[in-house]
């Protein structure tokens, strides 16, 4: 009896993974806009679920995220380098997978992953210039294998061009394995990384998030508005409006998009609102608050927030005094007296 239940636990066990594979796949489905977070959650689960189930587990799963109009680069790249028939729905039916990563799979594998690609409702001028690079090529190998077949003689051991020509082919696809693996564990860490490069983003500079941690420490607020106005290049009617937000929401998305270290911003929230700092899950609700947002969103939200400022926000006009009239004025409109006016005419008789 053991050993028929020891019998039964592999193909169990690939069952259960079955399930869960599909299980991740109707979930990810489910997310009609899928954060950054995410699509990093996912691919962190599909991969190795994916490798552990059955061929018919992977056909149904591959079948239905070829449906899908948002997919992680890793996992695109990841299921086109399948085996055809398991790849091959993907690769003809997929509008999540980019033209970069076509070229990739079809530079990596062979004429079956090719005409998958070509039997695609549409593709770009980019992919089809590749394409057309690599059909051109094809027809240098079959040159160098035709002197082979027309030898009139069978050797019987290998000669040394076919022994070269084998070993080229195992450099090539030790090569094209290497490659791919870089370039999955380039994709994964882009789709982890920490956000450091704020290239043409609005960022604090250090002055200006020290004035904010040290504004926030003394709970001084309206020199905390001053300081966050001036780090926004906006109006501090602005400031004030997220400051007022007692939930904290859009200060922290403030503070993400401005790229606040992540301690320093849980540390300003938790000062600004003491509710904040309320413990949950062994972490402060402020931590939480900061953690769930995105920061692509955050930068887009508050634009938002500085283009209507910008619209909405007029400056103060400088106090100027109006000239003073000069005090002669009147006696130039003042007719002269009616004496002079005789005199006048009488030297001109």
């Amino acid at each position: 009896m053991r050993d028929r239940f020891r019998d039964l636990e592999g193909p169990l066990a690939v069952r259960k993974k079955d399930v869960v594979l599909m299980a991740t796949v109707s979930s990810f489905e489910n997310l009609s806009h899928p954060t950054r977070s995410e699509l990093r959650q996912f691919a962190e689960l599909f991969m190795p679920l994916f490798q552990a189930s059955s061929d018919e587990a992977k056909r149904q799963a591959v079948a239905a995220l070829s449906q899908c109009e948002n997919m992680p680069a890793a996992v695109a790249l990841f299921i086109g380098n399948q085996p055809i028939e398991i790849a091959a729905p993907f690769l003809a039916a997929s509008k999540a997978i980019a033209d970069d990563t076509l070229i990739t799979i079809a530079r990596m594998q062979g004429a079956a992953h090719v005409k998958a690609i070509v039997s695609r409702d549409s593709l770009s001028p980019k992919v089809i210039d590749a394409l057309v690079a690599l059909r051109q090529t094809q027809p240098r190998s079959a040159a160098a294998s035709a002197p082979i077949t027309e030898s009139p003689a069978v050797p019987l051991s290998p000669t040394p061009t076919e022994t070269n020509e084998a070993d080229a082919l195992e450099e090539q696809r030790v090569a094209n394995e290497e490659a791919l693996r870089e370039r999955l564990l380039g994709l994964a860490g882009h789709l982890g990384r920490a956000d450091e490069d704020r290239l043409g983003l609005r960022t604090l500079t250090d002055i200006q998030e020290a004035l904010l941690v040290r504004f926030a420490r003394s709970r001084e607020a309206a020199h905390f508005a001053t300081a966050l106005a001036d780090a926004l290049s906006a109006s501090r009617w602005l400031a004030e409006r997220i400051m007022l937000d007692l939930s904290g929401q859009q200060l922290a998305t403030t503070l993400t998009s401005l790229g606040m270290g992540f301690l320093d911003a849980v540390f300003v929230l938790e000062r600004l609102y003491p509710h904040l700092a309320e413990q949950q899950h062994n972490v402060t609700r402020g931590w939480m608050v900061l953690d769930a947002l995105d920061p692509e969103e955050c930068h887009d939200r508050v634009d938002a927030w500085r283009r209507a400022d910008r619209y909405t926000y007029k400056p103060e006009a400088p106090n100027v005094t109006p000239p003073q009239e000069t005090p002669n004025h009147r006696f130039i409109r003042q007719t002269p007296p009616q004496r002079d006016m005789r005199v006048m005419g009488r030297r001109y008789r």
